[in-house]
């Protein structure tokens, strides 16, 4: 069974994968639990998959289903991603260093690119904070539709870009 809201699909399960399977499932009773997360820790894979789960539930209406849209897409575009939770409750997605953030505010939600400036964007995806030098964002108000294709592509030039950056230091 999928939890609502969380847009399907999150990548193949590997020996060395970021996410456990079963992740988001009621547990079993008898089974041993752990203290709840909150808002403001940091958290990497399962625990930050949880954490994310449960913004999209908080959020609710097109500002969940588009944050929720986009993680899918995020994770499709590179099983191997690494899910995290930063910076006083912030979506983020990792391989080889930051991808991307997901932020949702009133009126739109904010997928922030970390070295966006630098990425080839030929379907004009970043609509958002163009002036700088590094960061590119992505803002998707009530009723846009965002290409998947192009979207994907972003995604995978970013993870591109981070190997490169990786392999220098």
């Amino acid at each position: 069974m999928k939890t609502p809201g969380t847009g399907g699909r999150r990548g193949k399960t590997k020996p060395n994968a970021k996410r456990t399977p079963g992740a988001g499932k009621p547990r079993e009773s008898g089974a041993k639990s752990r203290a709840p997360l909150k808002h403001h820790e940091q958290a990497t894979g399962e625990s930050a998959s949880r954490l994310i789960d449960q913004r999209i539930r908080e959020l609710g209406g097109w500002r969940g289903e588009t944050l929720a849209r986009m993680r899918a897409l995020i994770l499709e575009a590179d099983p191997e991603m690494t899910e995290e939770w930063k910076w006083m409750g912030t979506p983020v997605w990792s391989h080889h260093g930051n991808v991307c953030t997901g932020e949702a505010y009133t009126k739109v939600v904010k997928l922030t690119f970390a070295r966006g400036a630098s990425l080839p964007d030929p379907s004009r995806l970043f609509n958002s904070s163009l002036e700088g030098n590094t960061r590119r964002a992505i803002d998707i108000h009530e009723g846009t539709e965002v290409d998947a294709g192009a979207f994907k592509a972003l995604v995978r030039a970013a993870v591109a870009q981070n190997a490169k950056l990786s392999k220098k230091r």
